[in-house]
């Protein structure tokens, strides 16, 4: 991804969840998840209901899949570095959670429909983690997602069927009880993103929301 298309999808999501860090910080004693969070920016409105097809080729909802906590990431299976790496990433943080004794799953959506069959899909998240979903859809039901999740993509202009996509890179972590919890960079190990989830999903345990 360039620097200049980089740049702005982490302004893109910064500036929409920033408006909510100022009512985080005013009532950080109500949130429940104010000693987990890394900074004052999280709880925007982030996420929300989308339709997608999952890699067995049913239609599903995110009431369908996002039922326990969850790291979901948007990519396309062709990305050359940067989502294999990062799903990779994720992965292994799961790994992590598991052995502790928490039940997370990660979730791989493509922002890359027109290559990416519910089949490809299937195999990509199976290569990566045995818990990890992974899902598509129709361009209409993929842009309505990232929409939701607030993500950025964009394909690069190509003559042939090997062209790029230009996307954001942030890993989210949904909980079943409360939505939106946390967002995390490439730059997060998977221990620094296991402690962060173990967290949350205790703070969340602790708040009667899990």
């Amino acid at each position: 991804m360039s620097k200049l298309y980089a740049g702005l999808a982490v302004a893109v999501v910064v500036g929409l969840v920033g408006g909510s860090a100022l009512w985080i910080m005013s009532n950080k004693a109500s949130d429940a998840f104010a000693q987990c969070r890394a900074g004052a920016v999280g709880g925007g409105e982030i996420g929300g209901p989308f339709t997608l097809v999952d890699g067995d080729g049913r239609t599903v909802t995110d009431k369908d899949v996002l039922t326990k906590p969850s790291l979901v990431y948007f990519g396309y299976t062709f990305c050359p570095d940067v989502c294999p790496f990062d799903n990779a990433r994720n992965a292994e943080a799961i790994d992590l959670l598991v052995d502790r004794g928490y039940d997370v799953q990660p979730v791989f959506i493509s922002i890359d429909p027109e290559r990416d069959t519910p089949e490809v899909v299937k195999d990509f998240a199976a290569n990566l983690h045995p818990r990890m979903i992974g899902l598509t859809g129709s361009a209409e039901q993929v842009k309505a997602a990232s929409l939701a999740y607030k993500t950025y993509f964009k394909k690069q202009e190509a003559e042939d069927e090997f062209y790029l996509v230009d996307h954001s890179t942030f890993t989210y972590l949904m909980l079943p009880g409360s939505g939106f919890a946390e967002f995390y960079k490439r730059e997060a190990t998977p221990e620094q993103m296991a402690d962060s989830v173990a967290c949350f999903v205790d703070a969340a345990k602790a708040a009667g929301q899990n």
